[in-house]
């Protein structure tokens, strides 16, 4: 069997998505089905069921992918354990974070670890901070820069980098969402049926907030619902409606000259933003070596 298709194989059982996978893995779509094709054939049955629409795994590549996950982790813990008899640790590392904590929380650690671990290979995804805990449960990444959950499941670890308050902002140009907030500031109320209101699609952002509006018994007007704190930044910056992000999230827009944060909200607990990794993960050396920098820069 070979370990190039296995590998294959399962990021296509995490994403479920051939153009996804072959996008992210850097190959030709034809090539990741003949990897897959070829593993098909040394096993004799279907791995996917596929259709116009969907990819599904059957019985036996759910198997399989139970069987490569353990497989590939204790093949790394192997080779950087021989290697480490006279060379750096190398290897490939996944990472996934937003954009901003890429800039804000990442930048300065990726320094630090690639000054020691230098051969070691980084593979940054970046997207909606509200994945980040998912996709570190699902296997599609080693590591996340995540807020932490109000509670914890036990198969994760977190390691706190530091904290960003929650804040609610406002358009600054001339537009009827910065009539409606100068109206609140005459009256010393914002009136939340009228004001439109940029929601996350999900995450600990939107539950806060929801539960911020439930506790005075409102309901927002909700005018769009976003994926990534750093679109709404934008959409509120045009004027579209108002929104509740982490303050790391403004200090670091392009735009937030466009915006004010706004005098009301400050209940909101803010965000501990740190390492998210599945405790499973610490027997790969690459996962523990990020997680002991990460530790010896917050001592």
């Amino acid at each position: 069997m070979d370990l190039k298709d296995l590998r294959l194989f399962l990021h296509l059982s995490k994403t479920l998505h051939f153009a996804r996978s072959s996008k992210e893995l850097h190959i030709s779509a034809s090539g990741l089905t003949r990897a897959i094709q070829r593993l098909e054939e040394e096993f004799g049955v279907a791995l996917f069921e596929r259709d116009n629409r969907t990819v599904r795994l059957t019985p036996a590549g759910l198997q399989l992918r139970d069987y490569a996950v353990p497989t590939l982790d204790q093949l790394l813990q192997l080779k950087s354990a021989l290697q480490r008899g006279g060379e750096d640790l190398r290897g490939t590392l996944s990472l996934f974070c937003s954009v901003t904590a890429s800039y804000s929380f990442l930048h300065e650690l990726l320094q630090q670890f690639r000054a020691v671990y230098p051969q070691v290979e980084l593979q940054l995804h970046t997207g909606d901070s509200a994945l980040a805990l998912e996709r570190v449960m699902a296997g599609q990444d080693d590591i996340a820069i995540a807020a932490m959950p109000d509670q914890l499941p036990e198969s994760l670890a977190f390691l706190p980098l530091g904290e960003s308050p929650l804040v609610c902002i406002g358009p600054v140009l001339p537009c009827p969402v910065r009539q409606l907030l100068e109206q609140g500031r005459h009256s010393g109320e914002y009136d939340w049926q009228a004001l439109p209101v940029i929601m996350p699609e999900t995450g600990l952002a939107r539950s806060r907030l929801e539960q911020w509006f439930a506790q005075r018994g409102q309901k927002p007007r909700v005018y769009a619902q976003v994926s990534g704190h750093e679109a709404m930044v934008s959409m509120v910056s045009l004027g579209c409606g108002v929104a509740v992000v982490p303050r790391v999230v403004v200090d670091n827009s392009p735009v937030s000259d466009r915006i004010e944060i706004l005098p009301v909200m400050h209940e909101l607990r803010p965000f501990t933003v740190g390492l998210c990794a599945r405790r499973r993960k610490f027997a790969n050396p690459l996962v523990n070596a990020l997680w002991q920098v990460a530790a010896a820069g917050q001592q």
